[in-house]
């Protein structure tokens, strides 16, 4: 017996009019994806939030981006255990195999795992604190940087927790030694970006963090 369920009406319905549109306005593109395989230039780390949507804000075609998505758009560090490290193998693939130019991770405000982490970090989150919590143990990853904003006033602290999580993500990748390599060759640039979801901003990390600038 399985559980799987034919898609929701609306689903399909969307599909047949992407089918009819935008890809047969572009079936050639997609077919020579499909032939020659894809080349991106660019991997992005974002979110799972529904609210982030890195090929919309960047206009990014099919074939452009090298994404993926996880809670917080955190990257642990290298840990080569030996166990299942899905985020770790993503940018293993993308700057070993695809070779990609950059590698972008992007934040974003109003980031319920951040949120979660602040709660944890701050004890009022008791039940992340629970070995048998996925979110908890992944939030785990944030801990050093609650450390850097636990003394900031409480109102600013999320706000930089948010950025926290760019900038450990980013110093967490430079302990793969392949990228590293391949940063200190410059054949891959870091990037780091936090996307406003109200005011529809992008912040760029400049300075190591220090510093903010709005696109």
């Amino acid at each position: 017996m399985h559980n799987v369920r034919p898609l929701p009406q609306y689903l399909i319905s969307r599909y047949h009019g992407w089918k009819a549109t935008a890809y047969a306005e572009n079936s050639a593109w997609y077919r020579r994806l499909a032939d020659d395989g894809q080349r991106p230039r660019a991997m992005v780390i974002s979110c799972c939030d529904s609210r982030v949507h890195v090929t919309s804000i960047f206009g990014a075609d099919s074939g452009e981006f090298f994404i993926h998505r996880n809670i917080a758009n955190l990257v642990p560090p290298h840990a080569p255990d030996g166990q299942q490290h899905g985020t770790s193998a993503a940018v293993e693939y993308a700057v070993e195999a695809l070779r990609v130019a950059h590698l972008i991770v992007v934040g974003h405000t109003n980031c319920g795992g951040v949120a979660g982490c602040h709660a944890m970090c701050s004890g009022n989150a008791p039940e992340l604190e629970e070995k048998s919590s996925f979110v908890g143990r992944w939030m785990d990853i944030l801990r050093p940087g609650y450390e850097r904003v636990r003394e900031l006033p409480e109102g600013e602290q999320i706000r930089a927790l948010e950025r926290e999580a760019v900038m450990i993500s980013i110093e967490n990748l430079m302990t793969f030694p392949f990228v590293k390599a391949a940063v200190e060759t410059e054949e891959l640039s870091l990037h780091g970006l936090v996307h406003d979801i109200r005011e529809g901003t992008l912040w760029q990390a400049e300075d190591g963090g220090k510093r903010w600038m709005a696109l």
